[in-house]
């Protein structure tokens, strides 16, 4: 089992150069990869490729980058280019995010997401070949020949040289199809919220080989055990509760497929009335431990048999906390 490290996106007000000397300490533990997210806020690009400038042999990648922020030309350029200047460092992550964020803040159509992540992929893997790119898909269209096109478009080739004809691809998915698609087209599987005693449930069946299960879990080191199930419940809650609309919200549809149906809704309906406090203590304590590595450092090193069982091949770790990174890396690495 490897271990990465999530940087996730800078919380508002912060700057994720902050983050940076983190992930060197992450480096020299001998964690194997360094990961940036983007919602509506920070980008997940150029963290990257400030990390990559500033660390030398640890892998970097987005998780994840999303999909309508940017036309599938523009992400195999930027990953391409990514990878060249680390020296083949870069892993993409990609995520459809939800229809608020898709239509709500990038102003694009949800469509068919599936369809649409399957085409997507395909460009960029026709592009870091240096292939000339042509899709006719009923999501992606390149050339551009629907209303309003000029006519003038015509197929090109990537211009550089890639370092690597295939950069790892992992998608980021909840939901059984996505999560299937993953398996099918993808080198690796970004899930959040990860249960160890659902992973059967979760994954379509046995990994490809070479194939990368990449959980990311948020790692309290406290031997006070109520102090560090604390800790993680405004994070869930906000997922749970607070992300999406109270009929499309992927992470509530989640916790409801692990069997906390009546938590997940009680989370929402506080969540949604403005009630975030009490939503947080709402979130079950049996979610926390099986979502989280919570506790003193006996009974996470206990818990990590379940996740290492569950076929997890790298644990990508969410703290801020230096001696839980080194935690992690004394009892995985």
């Amino acid at each position: 089992m490897r271990l990465g490290l999530s940087l996730g996106y800078a919380p508002p007000g912060t700057n994720p150069v902050e983050l940076i000397e983190l992930a060197q300490d992450a480096e020299r533990l001998g964690y194997d990869s360094a990961w940036a997210s983007e919602a509506w806020g920070t980008d997940a690009v150029t963290v990257l490729s400030w990390l990559a400038a500033r660390t030398t042999t640890i892998g970097i990648g987005s998780a994840a980058l999303q999909l309508p922020a940017r036309t599938p030309a523009c992400t195999a350029m930027t990953a391409a280019t990514l990878d060249l200047m680390s020296g083949g460092r870069f892993r993409l992550g990609l995520g459809t995010s939800g229809p608020q964020v898709v239509e709500g803040w990038h102003g694009q159509p949800w469509g068919n997401p599936l369809e649409w992540t399957r085409e997507y992929v395909e460009v960029l893997r026709r592009a870091w070949r240096k292939e000339t790119v042509e899709l006719h898909g009923s999501q992606v269209r390149i050339p551009f020949d629907g209303p309003g096109a000029t006519g003038l478009g015509k197929p090109l080739a990537l211009m550089m040289r890639p370092l690597r004809s295939e950069i790892p691809v992992y998608l980021a998915a909840t939901g059984p199809r996505n999560v299937s698609l993953a398996f099918e087209i993808a080198e690796g599987w970004l899930p959040i919220f990860y249960s160890p005693e659902h992973a059967g449930d979760l994954r379509p069946g046995a990994s490809p080989e070479g194939f990368d299960v990449a959980p990311t879990v948020t790692v309290v080191v406290d031997e006070d055990l109520a102090a560090a199930r604390d800790a993680v419940r405004p994070m869930l809650a906000l997922y749970v509760g607070g992300m999406g609309a109270r009929g499309k919200n992927f992470y509530n549809d989640l916790v409801r497929r692990y069997g906390y149906e009546a938590a997940a809704g009680e989370i929402q309906e506080l969540y949604l009335a403005g009630k975030q406090r009490e939503a947080a203590g709402a979130v079950p304590d049996a979610l926390v431990d099986e979502v989280a590595l919570v506790g003193g450092r006996a009974r996470i090193a206990d818990r990590l048999a379940a996740w290492r069982e569950s076929g997890a091949s790298t644990l990508i770790v969410q703290s801020r906390d230096l001696m839980a990174l080194r935690t992690m890396a004394e009892l995985v690495l």
